[in-house]
């Protein structure tokens, strides 16, 4: 079943995604310069909601976009269209996975928090409709820093940051690439994906939930790695033994800032703040957790404080005897995107390829092998020579593929497991060892350089 669901596309998604893209054309544009293309394009996506709760309002903004009006509550109401299509096609996607997983999710019941102050992100608000009525295609230097401003203070109130730091990322892509109208290739859905989800982000409704604090025992499954520019993060999926007898999917992630230059198994080295954690990544241990809070979306958030590492844990063991049983997380509404569908699974019985592989049931799946981070020791060799393989489904350029976290390998004859964290407290293998203990040296020298400026 789970082939069949992998090479069946759910009824609509096609007509859904054409519906985004014609709005998505008309922002590359902008909404200044609709011609009767993009008209009819805006027209259909008005269409498809009609008879539903957002269509008088679909349908107004669009009508008034249409006649060259553009304001803040026509953008959310085309911003609120976009996701919520998205969104459906995100459901009926996980849906179908649940149903060849045979995996049972919670329902989304989360209890909002207050309001965001409203006074702080009219700054944003604005620059998001200039860069709509602009255009992908009309940004040039000073349209892509006209946010820096209000960036500055969101970034300053907790409440906001989620924000600020959206905002932050979307304009340092723009400044990347202005002017823009010099550019051969725009990557269109993935600005229109940021700009959509930074007006909702906008409006004064908070999209923050409470969490609640759980007492268990975590076991590690795999760790995704992300590694940008600026950023490091580890972000480890597993399954949570509760003392209620429950076991439930869940995330826990840490991350530390970093600069350009450090890359690879060095890049481990900027997490030393959560020694814990990395402990547990590298040495496939359990972890106690004491009072961590849960959040409606099956994100732990890591404290060093409430957690233990534990006993030794086969990752692939852990997943054979529960990962059947366990239960998942519901998507939080802003999140229901395709392209954020990261479900665990184990895969045994295939026949591996150099870029795919051919399921026992039938019928071939993709390996995402760019995703493979250069901070662990797996690689494409080791995942083509493969008999397991713990990883995550991921939906992505209109196919399914998956993303190795873990796999089990013959080397010279003898069978290993390898696993993306293994070098959390640093490589084991001798070259990469090596080259790290040179490269960590950059490392400790900035560590010790910012160190200098905050005694100042």
């Amino acid at each position: 079943m789970l082939d069949e669901v992998l090479h069946t596309r759910p009824a609509g998604v096609d007509d859904a995604f054409a519906l985004v893209d014609g709005l998505d054309d008309a922002l590359v544009h902008g909404l200044a310069r609709i011609d009767e293309t993009r008209a009819a394009a805006l027209e259909a996506l008005a269409a498809a909601f009609s008879g539903s709760p957002l269509g008088g309002r679909v349908t107004d903004s669009v009508g008034k976009i249409i006649a060259g009006t553009v304001t803040d509550e026509h953008l959310a109401a085309l911003a609120g269209a976009r996701t919520a299509l998205l969104g459906a096609t995100h459901d009926a996607l996980l849906t179908g996975l649940d149903d060849a997983l045979g995996r049972s999710r919670d329902p989304w019941s989360a209890v909002a928090v207050p309001a965001l102050p409203g006074g702080l992100l009219a700054g944003g608000r604005s620059w998001l409709r200039e860069l709509a009525i602009t255009g992908w295609r009309g940004v040039d230097h000073e349209v892509a820093s006209g946010g820096a401003q209000t960036v500055q203070t969101l970034i300053a109130d907790p409440s906001t940051r989620r924000l600020a730091v959206l905002l932050d990322g979307f304009a340092a892509e723009l400044r990347a690439s202005a002017p823009v109208a010099t550019l051969d290739r725009v990557p269109v859905r993935r600005w229109a994906d940021l700009w959509a989800r930074a007006v909702l982000l906008a409006q004064e409704v908070s999209t923050a939930h409470d969490t609640s604090p759980v007492d268990g025992r975590l076991l590690p499954l795999g760790v995704d790695l992300h590694e940008h520019p600026t950023v490091f993060r580890a972000q480890l999926h597993g399954l949570l033994e509760t003392t209620d007898g429950r076991v439930r999917l869940v995330r826990t992630s840490v991350a530390g800032a970093k600069v350009d230059t450090i890359s690879g198994p060095s890049a481990w080295r900027l997490l030393s703040a959560f020694p814990i954690f990395r402990t547990v990544v590298a040495e496939h241990r359990t972890v106690e957790v004491s009072g961590l809070a849960l959040t409606p979306g099956g994100d732990l958030i890591w404290e060093e404080s409430r957690a233990a590492a534990g006993e030794p844990a086969d990752p692939f063991a852990s997943a054979r005897v529960r990962l059947a049983a366990a239960t998942a997380a519901p998507t939080p509404p802003l999140d229901r995107h395709p392209a954020v569908i990261a479900e665990p699974v184990l895969l045994e019985g295939y026949a591996a390829g150099e870029e795919s592989f051919d399921l026992a049931g039938g019928g071939t799946l993709a390996v995402a092998l760019d995703r493979l981070p250069a901070a662990g020791p797996l690689t494409p060799a080791l995942v083509a020579a493969s008999t397991a393989c713990l990883g995550l489904l991921r939906w992505d350029g209109g196919r399914w593929s998956v993303q190795p976290l873990a796999v089990q390998s013959v080397v010279k004859r003898k069978p290993v497991a390898v696993h993306t964290g293994d070098w959390a407290l640093g490589p084991t293998e001798a070259k990469a060892a090596k080259a790290e203990a040179v490269a960590g040296t950059a490392v400790e020298v900035l560590r010790e350089r910012a160190g200098r400026l905050l005694r100042k």
